[in-house]
């Protein structure tokens, strides 16, 4: 490794650099602007986050290492960081009206340099090649969600969430950290290249130990069963702003991060030791997942069990461990930051507005509020994967990476999701079935959501429908693998 350090290492750090401009702007300006002026913290900080999305979108992928080669820059952890910043500004935008009400306005500030450091802590998650460094974004991405969690501090249900969340990163991190101890007694490093040459021809027990306790230990990130009993009660408690980043912005880091350490760390000892536990976690976390949404009327609660079913299908993306998996996964996310962001906008506007959060409360919305009708039914056709929408072809690009790995066992798994999807199927148009078919008297009346939450709203219908419909075009034109081949070379 190269310990050569110097300042235009920086240069390989384009956008954590430009994140903490963002958060320090952020930070001056709820500090010391004037009170009649802080009124318009939320809105300066959309507008920051929005100048940044762009700015990252402009930068050249720069690829190269830093700090000794802790720190990796490249082509796929540059999309996977920008993909993460256009859901963050989704969130940020639809909370600007929750953050101004009367009992948040006066924290407002905290809740977007809290959202910012943990995006920070999830990008160097993405970029680490040294589980120290891994490990310093781990825990700068998990605690601030805490802070986030116990926010609507005057709710009993937002203190449970918080304790909850908490106990459950601790113990999480400390079953994580305790395999990568192992790790280190083998291997003498903790970089992630040294490792896996050290690991090479290493079967012994020590080793399926320390895999056990890593892959639990990001199970518990990612809501894999049987790590997921924190999930529905944190999304429950938390505010919906809070809950549509744990649910989308985190879910993404960790998936991707979890790729990396699998192929870069453990590919060596993968196949041999525990790719077949990942195959059983991955058909329990989807079925266990879509059963349990389906028994849900609190809709915050409905969409947890929903996040844990679509865990298990980012995950499909992760044991494909090839470029193709890693090309499904990242549109995956994509298009998943879009349709889930979008339910959450839809019962954030209507809970901030009249308090109601369950589906029985939603029978007959589309009499009195057509457009969030509207925008909820998009969102359920996208996240059942129902066709021509995004949803349908993140799936089926996921599927179709997923095959290319060509064993047996991937076949029967991915059969066994695609008939997962069709029970998914059933509880998405529960919902819309309430909105729309339901006769009883709407309890929700008409009302104007916020400019920031139907723009949040827009922007989410336009990825779910465009990206959907040029993917439709785009694979009906070159093909199914031909398709997620020319995304990866797009990503290079």
């Amino acid at each position: 490794m190269d310990f050569n350090l110097d300042y235009s290492q920086i240069l390989y750090m384009p956008q954590e650099i430009g994140l903490l401009v963002v958060f320090v702007l952020v930070f001056l300006y709820d500090t010391f602007m004037p009170e009649r002026s802080k009124r318009f913290t939320a809105v300066f900080s959309v507008i920051m986050m929005a100048l940044y999305t762009i700015y990252c979108f402009c930068l050249p992928a720069v690829a190269g290492e830093a700090f000794g080669g802790m720190f990796e820059s490249s082509a796929p952890t540059w999309v996977m960081k920008n993909i993460l910043s256009v859901g963050v500004l989704l969130v940020l935008l639809q909370a600007v009206k929750w953050t101004d009400s009367d009992f948040v306005s006066i924290r407002r500030g905290e809740f977007y340099e809290l959202t910012l450091l943990t995006l920070f802590g999830m990008f160097l998650m993405i970029s680490a090649r040294h589980f120290l460094l891994f490990v310093i974004g781990l825990e700068t991405a998990s605690l601030p969600i805490a802070a986030l969690a116990a926010f609507e501090k005057r709710y009993y249900e937002s203190h449970e969430a918080a304790a909850k969340y908490i106990f459950t990163a601790i113990f999480s991190s400390a079953i994580f950290l305790l395999g990568i101890s192992f790790v280190y007694g083998m291997s003498g490093s903790l970089y992630f290249s040294d490792i896996a040459t050290a690991l090479i021809g290493n079967r012994s027990a020590l080793l399926i130990a320390a895999l056990a306790f890593v892959i639990a230990g990001v199970g518990f990130k990612l809501s894999l069963v049987p790590f997921h009993l924190w999930t529905a009660d944190v999304y429950q408690g938390s505010p919906t702003a809070v809950t549509s980043y744990l649910s989308v912005i985190s879910k993404g880091a960790a998936a991707f991060s979890f790729l990396i350490i699998l192929v870069q760390v453990f590919g060596s000892a993968y196949s041999q030791v525990w790719e077949w536990m990942l195959y059983a976690l991955i058909v329990l976390t989807i079925t266990l997942g879509n059963l349990f949404a389906i028994r849900q009327r609190n809709l915050k609660r409905f969409l947890a069990f929903s996040s844990i079913s679509q865990a298990g299908y980012i995950m499909l993306g992760v044991i494909a461990v090839n470029v193709m998996g890693m090309s499904s996964m990242i549109y995956y996310v994509l298009v998943y930051i879009f349709s889930n962001l979008a339910a959450f906008g839809v019962i954030a506007a209507i809970e901030r507005q009249t308090g109601k959060v369950t589906m029985d409360d939603y029978n007959g919305l589309f009499k009195t509020n057509p457009w969030l009708a509207f925008t909820m039914m998009l969102a359920m056709f996208s996240l059942g994967g129902i066709p021509p929408f995004a949803g349908f072809f993140s799936k089926f690009f996921i599927f179709v990476g997923a095959c290319h790995q060509g064993s047996v066992a991937i076949y029967a798994l991915v059969l066994i999701a695609l008939v997962n999807t069709i029970i998914s199927l059933y509880y998405y148009l529960l919902v819309v079935k309430a909105m729309f078919i339901r006769q009883d008297e709407c309890v929700i009346p008409a009302f104007k959501s916020h400019w920031t939450e139907r723009t949040g709203l827009i922007l989410c219908v336009m990825g779910i429908i465009f990206i959907g419909l040029l993917s439709c075009i785009y694979t009906a034109i070159n093909g199914s693998v031909d398709a997620i081949s020319s995304m990866f070379a797009v990503i290079q």
